[in-house]
């Protein structure tokens, strides 16, 4: 899926990290550096996302700002698929968030897809992927290629989702949603490979 950079403000600079040959919970040890991230405080991270999709299925974006606390570095992206569903828009959005990190940090995530914020703060990702992907009522889960994705970068980041209420005339909340119509309709949009895979 197509990923532009915009960034109206000063953008939130790269960040390497350090590794150290401590052990992590959740992490393998490192063997890099004698200074460890992990060991270290967390930037903290503000992330707001959303999805859209005009047709469901059909055309598709997604867009996610990231503001660093602290500071008034601030970053939006964008992305879309010319075929594709909601669901997997509001999780690229925030797969592309997570990623634009290169700093393992402490992040407040606030998106208003349920199915996202749900399925990580009340578990059922932990559950989906010990039952091989098979949810409770035994139906395969959906858009499993982008939980995958999202998993390794849940392990590297703190991450806190937050669900809000979507057009309810919070700032950020309605920029994404601008930004992520926007994108869905505009010209030349890239295949949603994941999506269309699953169709055949």
């Amino acid at each position: 899926m197509q990923n532009e950079d915009h960034a109206p403000a000063r953008a939130i600079p790269a960040l390497r990290p350090a590794l150290c040959a401590r052990a992590h919970p959740g992490r393998p040890r490192c063997q890099r550096s004698a200074s460890c991230l992990h060991c270290a405080v967390m930037k903290k991270v503000i992330i707001y996302t959303d999805g859209s999709c005009l047709g469901n299925p059909g055309r598709g974006g997604w867009a996610a700002i990231l503001c660093l606390v602290g500071s008034t570095a601030r970053r939006e992206l964008v992305g879309g698929a010319r075929l594709t569903t909601n669901n997997r828009m509001e999780l690229g959005g925030v797969i592309a968030a997570l990623s634009a990190l290169r700093e393992a940090c402490e992040v407040d995530l606030y998106t208003d897809s349920k199915y996202v914020c749900d399925a990580v703060e009340k578990g059922w990702l932990a559950g989906w992927q010990k039952r091989n992907w098979i949810k409770s009522d035994k139906k395969p889960v959906l858009n499993v290629d982008l939980w995958k994705q999202l998993l390794p970068l849940l392990r590297t980041h703190k991450v806190t989702f937050h669900w809000l209420r979507g057009h309810a005339g919070h700032r950020e909340n309605e920029r994404c949603d601008e930004l992520a119509r926007a994108f869905a309709a505009g010209p030349d949009l890239p295949e949603d490979t994941g999506f269309t895979a699953a169709q055949a």
